[in-house]
């Protein structure tokens, strides 16, 4: 218990107590000395706060990044001094470059113990560089009065930074000089740290941070697109990975408005839709030069990130001479493909709203012949014959295939759900054969693209929504890489269902150019570990199942789903096997387009 005269816990007690206000309510805590002034503050709050106990530093950040990314809303992750801050480091990274709002607060030694050979100190001034949105040293604690506003104006300042579009990461370095515990008075005279701060909030109000609504795009910005898109009868929309809610709902009215075609990247939260309008095997037929030949645009519009599809930005590079609209937020700049000949920063719903309103207008005041929209008709033509071919394909198989985990879940997925994709192949693998799933949300960790942290973003997800369940699927490098983030599984009662497709080793690479070169793949790039998981899955109180067929593999995810808990499905595969079925499937869609007249036939014209 805390005096009321003791200044190190009024004054990040004061600290606390405005996070409060800015809404926060998520701290996730790693063990720590030097952070103790931060971890016993916020658990005196818990009335007030979530508190999540993690003691590995790098799946930490991975939940903290889960937590808020289903939230949308700042978290907190904290940690001691030295080398714990760096294991935040590849979480931080993905949270700037996705646009998660996180508050990383790093305690540290004092200045007189830095630079010196104090043990567990290193350098954390700006210790996360350009990938923290801000970055500020605060100052040694004091209880007076200018020291307590002084820290409370930070809290505000950080909530607010984290959270204002383009939404991203902060880091707060707090330098606490020891004693780090509270002091205590006799027995009969305590003095609640708690009460301390009720005390404070009544002397020191709020500092009120206005959140910034994005600039509105010029309206007459807006007015030209809008005229271009009506005069415009073969354009494509195509919706990468973002952070807004509301868009996926806007883009749709101003595509079937349009009559344009929507590419959706699994992470567009479009593929929860049920409309024609919303294409989803364009990962597999836009590999067919025949297609791409037959379907050059007159205009492309993209909102969000660049699409996982490799295909997508093929197609963009084959019509570089189209206009390439990129609507995007705010101080972004997500065009990595050097194509775009208009880029339009501002909030992205805002401006999807804006340009149907202006469109319809346009439309009624001087309504537009309407003849059969042969356009849209072929794009969505090919999405149902690559779909048809894909689904026959697929049933033949006798061997385990990666690509149907996707093809079973999405027909036992319950709404609402969350698919949670790791990367490499598990996420190329959703975007050709998860076709959609009405309530079923997909996410992913789509900003450094790394494998490192899937298990415990997507618990963090599941804390986010504990009466929603969530399924992750995941390779074995990337289960390996995060094994330890499956404590927080065992220490919080959380729920995943966890699909681990396990070929032994990497298999992204089997579809690259290092497969070309057999005499050191499996060493540098397969390489195969040979691992069992059950125990590890059993150490952490999980259940392990080893699907041998696909009946035995919807049962054990339905069971995992319905019992919650931490429940491992393993479905194993041979990666040379794996290639060999996808190009397979690829011919199949290729003569599937021919025969249905999507694609002129071999030498005609388009």
């Amino acid at each position: 218990m805390a005096q009321a005269n003791d200044p190190l816990y009024a004054y990040v007690g004061a600290f606390v107590d405005e996070l409060w206000r800015a809404r926060v309510q998520h701290i996730v805590i790693c063990p720590g000395s030097r952070s103790t002034p931060l971890a016993l503050s916020f658990a005196m709050r818990q009335a007030d706060f979530k508190l999540w106990l993690h003691v590995d530093e790098r799946s930490a950040g991975f939940f903290a990044l889960g937590l808020a990314k289903r939230t949308r809303q700042p978290v907190v992750l904290v940690c001691s001094s030295g080398t714990a801050a760096a294991n935040f480091f590849p979480a931080v990274v993905e949270a700037n470059l996705s646009h998660i709002p996180l508050i990383v607060l790093t305690a540290d030694r004092p200045p007189e113990l830095r630079d010196n050979g104090a043990p567990q100190t290193i350098d954390q001034l700006r210790l996360y560089g350009t990938h923290a949105k801000w970055f500020a040293e605060i100052a040694l604690p004091e209880g007076t009065p200018a020291a307590l506003r002084y820290i409370r104006a930070q809290a505000a300042r950080a909530a607010a930074t984290a959270r204002a579009a383009p939404a991203g990461p902060v880091q707060l370095n707090m330098p606490f000089r020891e004693p780090l515990v509270p002091k205590l008075e006799h027995e009969g005279h305590e003095n609640d740290a708690s009460h301390e701060n009720s005390n404070e909030r009544n002397t020191y109000p709020q500092v009120a941070v206005a959140d910034a609504f994005v600039s509105l795009i010029n309206p007459l910005v807006i007015e030209r697109l809008a005229e271009q898109l009506v005069a415009t009868r073969q354009g494509v929309i195509i919706v990468g990975p973002h952070q807004h809610g509301g868009l996926p709902a806007e883009v749709l009215t101003l595509a079937e408005l349009l009559g344009y075609p929507i590419l959706a990247d699994p992470l567009s939260w479009l593929r929860g839709f049920a409309d024609e309008q919303i294409i989803t095997s364009y990962d597999a037929f836009l590999r067919d030069p025949a297609f791409v030949r037959a379907a050059a645009p007159e205009m492309i519009v993209r909102f969000g990130a660049m699409p996982t599809a490799k295909p997508v930005l093929q197609y963009l590079q084959q019509y570089a001479g189209c206009p390439l609209i990129v609507v995007g937020d705010a101080n972004t700049w997500d065009e990595p493909t050097q194509l775009a000949s208009e880029i339009v920063r501002g909030s992205p719903v805002q401006a999807c709203v804006a340009l149907t309103a202006v469109a319809r207008a346009i439309m009624e005041e001087a309504p537009p012949r309407r003849e059969p929209n042969a356009w849209l008709a072929r794009w969505r033509a090919a999405n149902r014959a690559t779909i048809d071919a894909l689904r026959a394909g697929i049933a033949e198989f006798s061997d385990p295939f990666e690509g149907r985990v996707f093809t079973e879940l999405a027909e036992i997925l319950p709404e609402p759900a969350t698919l949670f994709v790791g990367n490499s192949m598990p996420v190329r693998d959703c975007d050709t054969f998860f076709w959609g799933a009405t309530g079923v949300g997909i996410m992913g960790n789509r900003g450094a693209n790394g494998i490192d942290g899937i298990i415990s973003t997507a618990l963090g997800v599941s804390a986010a929504q504990p009466d929603h369940p969530v399924v992750l699927v995941i390779g074995d490098l990337s289960f390996y890489h995060d094994m330890n983030g499956l404590l927080a599984a065992k220490l919080h009662k959380l729920n995943l269902t966890i699909v681990l497709v396990n070929n032994d080793g990497g298999g992204i690479f089997s579809f690259l150019p290092q497969a070309d070169h057999p005499d050191h793949f499996e060493q540098l790039f397969g390489t195969p570990t040979g691992l069992d998981f059950a125990p590890a899955v059993a150490m952490y109180g999980g259940r392990f199942t080893r699907a041998t067929d696909w009946a035995q593999f919807r049962e054990a995810v339905t069971q995992g789903i319905t019992r919650g808990g931490l429940h491992v499905v393993e479905v194993r595969s041979d990666r040379v096997r794996n290639v060999a079925q996808h190009r397979a499937l690829w011919q199949r869609v290729h003569a599937a387009l021919s025969e249905r007249g999507v694609i002129p036939p071999e030498g005609g014209e388009a």
